[in-house]
């Protein structure tokens, strides 16, 4: 059995027992994750209904990827750039896929609905500061009786 899974606005096709390398997810090594935004599951040619369905997966690792060189230049102009990177990644290894997914106590959502997401927010949001008060301006220096 095989699913297509979308994670990091990446897809991935996956099979039970089989690892792979995402971008970073939440969570901490050793802990199940689900992986709800399932495009399609299939047995050999045949495609099934994805309502319902989820891929669970176990995190192995929590690893950087390998540093990619940023190089920039124009040439004449004395102009060069060197930077570096290191993308932060996810080791999964999928550990079932289907209705009967195992559910762990520490099972965290990895990929949830941005819907979802929404509603889990909290309604209450932070009170605005009040705007800071404007100085008086000056007073006219006061006539004196020499003028």
């Amino acid at each position: 059995m095989f699913a297509v899974v979308r994670t990091g606005g990446k897809q991935y096709r996956v099979a039970a027992e089989q690892k792979i390398t995402v971008d970073r997810l939440k969570g901490e090594v050793g802990e199940t994750v689900q992986l709800g935004d399932i495009l399609a599951i299939g047995e050999g040619g045949e495609l099934k209904d994805v309502a319902g369905q989820v891929v669970s997966a176990e995190i192995v690792a929590q690893p950087k990827g390998d540093k990619v060189i940023v190089f920039k230049k124009k040439r004449r102009h004395g102009y060069r750039r060197r930077n570096g990177h290191r993308q932060l990644l996810t080791v999964l290894k999928i550990t079932a896929i289907g209705k009967a997914a195992a559910k762990a106590p520490k099972a965290a959502k990895a990929e949830a609905a941005p819907a979802a997401e929404a509603a889990a927010e909290p309604a209450e949001k932070p009170a605005k500061k009040a705007p800071a008060k404007k100085a008086a301006p000056a007073k006219a220096a006061a006539k004196t009786d020499a003028e």
